[in-house]
């Protein structure tokens, strides 16, 4: 009898995550449901990770409703799953258990099937709750450990993230109650080698199925899974042909000509998944706003396959048989060879190098996009092993991938504005500095924590500091609340700011269907005057006002918030830079504002702010020591394509020095004209750019 292998679809929630920032609407999903039935998938991933988030945030639709249409249309014929952060939920900051209970309940009633839990930080007690609540409320607990590397250069006595440390936390997790484990590649840096040595010895210590989560972004993950998958693996997940590879997981054709040849029978109606395939180049097509590679889409499957030469069918049996005997040189270049030939993405090797997901790039470039900053990205990416490293060599997946990233980007902003690094920090940041999402993998230097949070001293969540959102009447709608039932509710207590702009708009539309004309609030009496001749403070990058803090006729002092705006996905509290008093509002709440925009005027003869000081040495990378094991553990510098040039030596990178830089001692001076200015930033291959203005 032929061995089995089971599949977890990704397609409609991880795949069009990883590729497409996931923008994917109902509409589209509902036409390949029907579908769905035939192919027999023995899990289907459609909920949780960003698509809370985001269908609301960016389509304007209820989660609850996808995961209802989805279980609906598949009325039970493949496991439906999720996928869920821990004590971090579907949101960027951890949740009292009452959340947590509340949102597992409704998502079970709803049609849920298994909940797979990981924890960014991999800290095993952000998910012991989560395990127990799921097992008694009659879902099934999955959980992920989160696999990531040591820094580059890293001496093998001293590294943290073996094969030992993955399946202590894996048997662990099966003490708990996990009924499957997953090993979760994020970033798709688990190479061939690391899964021939590290999948038998799950397999040995483990008493439930293990699946393979993997992307193909730095060019490990077909190799990887055709490893796993003669290892034993007994899941891997993956996607259908126009949302797998690139960023995303192994497209599942390639998987079945592989177990075609091993003689392994893939748990799937293969020609049901020819029929998804065809209804999925519409739905790619709707996506192309957001297609990373929408000029570079693979070839036609039937038709490639039709036409494979010779000697690309040799190349998979040359990567079958260099993966048995685990040689991973010939194996990654027969798969590459492979994806080549059906003319999926090369390796992107700014991610490879840097370390991060596939998701996490593709959010990034679309937020970015979405602020009109993409120029920023190579910079943003180059600093983001800088980032980790300071918060403590945290796993990149959300919501840490998510914080980190975007700390990346204000710390690239910060640069090029020539304002000290960490000038700008969101929320989630220093929350994950000062302790609030657990235990990180490396404990934070103290004088690093200091500087980000103001105190050197640890300080874990607190669930008791934890405030329930309000849920007003909104009178402008004939006093109707915002939450209209449990549900509502569940999702203003899991992203206050984006469900409040959502079920504003969805209040607005139901009072406007009704016949009526609402009434919106402005800001500042619509800003009729316009700005005026006092001093003004300006965004320092775009996002979205979520909160204003301040009123007209308020005295402020520097330093004061004055508003929250969210920025990738991230909230920000933006203080003032100058002390005086409130003349007028410019925005509103719910506004997208732009770098540079004018956001409020003071009254005339305001206390303006000195100018920002000069950009300061970053402190050279002290000696981190591990909570497990205690040894010391020093981090080593920062190498690779791209990654060390944008990062100057003192951070342990390879690029020119600032001035402020220079040898302590040596005197540097620049004298300007009166009326002159001087401008300098920091470019991605860490080279200066010099302009001084004459004021002309």
């Amino acid at each position: 009898m032929a061995k089995k292998l089971k599949i977890r679809d990704l397609t409609l929630r991880d795949g069009q995550q990883s590729l497409f920032a996931t923008r994917m609407k109902q509409e589209n999903i509902d036409k390949l449901l029907p579908l769905y039935k035939d192919a027999k998938f023995y899990i289907m991933e459609v909920w949780g990770g960003a698509v809370p988030d985001s269908v609301m945030r960016y389509l304007g639709e209820s989660p609850w409703d996808r995961l209802r249409e989805c279980s609906k249309a598949m009325k039970g014929i493949s496991l439906l799953s999720a996928l869920s952060r821990g004590r971090n939920l579907f949101g960027y900051v951890p949740y009292p258990e009452s959340v947590l209970e509340g949102f597992y309940r409704e998502a079970i009633k709803n049609g849920l099937n298994i909940m797979r839990i990981f924890d960014a930080l991999n800290d095993i007690e952000n998910i012991k709750s989560s395990i127990r609540m799921i097992n008694e409320l009659g879902g099934i607990a999955d959980t992920a450990v989160c696999y990531t590397i040591d820094p580059k250069g890293t001496k093998e006595e001293e590294k943290i993230f073996t094969d030992e440390y993955f399946v202590n936390l894996a048997v662990e997790m099966e003490k708990l109650g996990a009924k499957m484990i997953t090993l979760k590649d994020m970033a798709g840096l688990v190479n061939p080698s690391r899964i021939y040595t590290l999948m038998p010895k799950l397999k040995a210590a483990l008493n439930v199925p293990v699946d393979f989560h993997t992307h193909c972004t730095p060019g490990y993950g077909l190799a990887s899974v055709l490893t796993a998958i003669i290892q034993d693996v007994d899941i891997v997940d993956t996607n259908i042909w126009w949302f797998g590879g690139g960023s995303a997981a192994p497209a599942i054709e390639l998987v079945d000509i592989f177990c075609q040849k091993l003689g392994i029978e893939l748990d799937v109606d293969m020609a049901a998944v020819a029929k998804i395939r065809e209804a999925l180049k519409e739905a790619r097509l709707a996506l192309a706003d957001f297609d990373l590679n929408k000029d570079k889409w693979p070839r036609d499957f039937e038709e490639a396959y039709a036409a494979m030469p010779k000697e690309i069918d040799a190349e998979f049996d040359r990567a079958i048989e260099a993966a048995k005997d685990n040689r991973e040189d010939e194996l990654l270049d027969a798969c590459h060879k492979i994806d080549a030939y059906f003319g999926f993405p090369k390796p992107n090797e700014i991610v490879k190098n840097a370390e991060v997901p596939g998701g996490m790039y593709s959010n990034m470039v679309a937020n970015l996009r979405a602020l009109n900053a993409e120029d920023v990205i190579e910079e943003a990416m180059a600093l983001i092993p800088k980032v980790r490293r300071d918060a403590g060599l945290v796993p990149l997946v959300t919501p840490t991938s998510q914080i980190v990233g975007s700390q990346a980007v204000s710390l690239a902003l910060d640069r090029r504005n020539g304002k000290p690094d960490y000038t700008n920090k969101s929320n989630q940041f220093i929350a994950l500095v000062k302790g609030e999402y657990g235990n990180t993998p490396v404990a934070i230097d103290p004088e690093f924590r200091k500087q980000i949070t103001g105190d050197a001293t640890e300080k874990p969540f607190d669930v008791s500091g934890y405030k329930a959102p309000e849920n007003p009447e909104l009178e402008q709608f004939g006093g109707v609340k915002l939450a209209q039932n449990e549900e509502e509710y569940l999702l203003l207590e899991l992203l206050p700011a984006v469900a409040k702009i959502y079920l504003t708009n969805k209040r607005k539309a139901e009072f406007e269907a009704k016949g009526n004309k609402a009434e919106t609030k402005s800001a500042a009496k619509e800003n009729t005057a316009g700005v005026g001749n006092g001093p003004i403070l300006r965004a320092p990058m775009g996002g979205t006002v979520m909160a204003i803090k301040v009123k007209p006729g308020d005295t402020i002092k520097a330093g004061d918030p004055v508003l929250v705006y969210e920025a990738m996905k991230m909230e920000n509290d933006l203080l003032s830079e100058m002390a005086g008093v409130v003349k007028q509002i410019l925005v509103k709440e719910g506004d997208v504002m732009s770098t540079d925009q004018p956001l409020i005027e003071f009254e005339a003869g305001g206390e303006v702010a000195e100018a920002a000081p000069a950009p300061k040495a970053a402190p050279t990378p002290a000696a981190y020591k591990p909570a497990k094991p205690t040894t010391a553990y020093k981090v080593q510098p920062v190498t690779g394509f791209d990654t060390a040039k944008a990062l100057h030596p003192v951070e342990g990178g390879s690029g020119k020095a600032p001035v402020s830089l220079k040898n302590a001692g040596e005197k540097f001076a620049l004298n300007l004209p009166a009326g002159s200015t001087l401008e300098i930033s920091v470019e991605s291959d860490g080279s200066l750019n010099i302009r001084i203005s004459t004021g002309n």
